[in-house]
């Protein structure tokens, strides 16, 4: 579960599921050499960007929005720093995705959804009732977990470096809402 740019104090502990999930995240990030910072400037920093109030209201939002939209994400940023354009927020969620510090996913027939858990090769599960999505961890062993024929049709000779798997169903709520449960 390796997360770029997550503000650690955000960490919940209340349970010892939480601590548990903390502390796995903090081998991972070790593992993987990613640096666990909780200042968002000093992450823009590190990856050669300038640190601009969009950029860090952008990094702020999507680590307290997981999987949410440009216009959600937009909406935070606004409520932090102000009026700033649409635009302003696309730019910042394109740079931040190109240098690796967010993840992009964009489930089939929705907007795009933005994330800052990035290195890991997870994936997601997508309700089909109200939309709410969640990360799953790797289906099968290491990255990228599912072993695909590349021998052989339009597959051969490629490198498989990350599968991308959204898992689509009905989550609790929604189950527990419909007639008859």
């Amino acid at each position: 579960m390796a997360r770029r740019g997550v503000a650690w104090e955000t960490v919940q502990t209340e349970s010892t599921s939480c601590i548990g999930i903390f502390i796995e995240r903090v081998h991972i990030l070790r593992e993987l050499n990613v640096p666990m910072t909780s200042d968002p400037a000093e992450l823009l920093r590190q990856n050669a960007l300038s640190v601009t109030a969009q950029r860090l209201a952008v990094l702020r939002a999507v680590s307290a929005r997981p999987h949410g939209t440009a216009d959600t994400i937009a909406e935070d940023v606004r409520a932090e720093i102000g009026v700033v354009s649409k635009q302003a927020v696309y730019n910042a969620l394109g740079t931040l995705v190109e240098k690796g510090l967010i993840r992009r996913i964009q489930p089939a027939g929705s907007p795009a959804l933005y994330e800052d858990r990035v290195g890991d090769n997870h994936h997601h599960v997508i309700c089909r009732s109200c939309g709410k999505t969640g990360d799953i961890d790797c289906a099968v062993g290491e990255s990228p977990c599912l072993t695909a024929a590349v021998g052989i049709g339009a597959g051969a000779g490629f490198q498989i470096d990350e599968a991308e798997v959204i898992y689509w169903g009905t989550c609790p709520a929604c189950l527990a809402a419909k007639p008859g449960n």
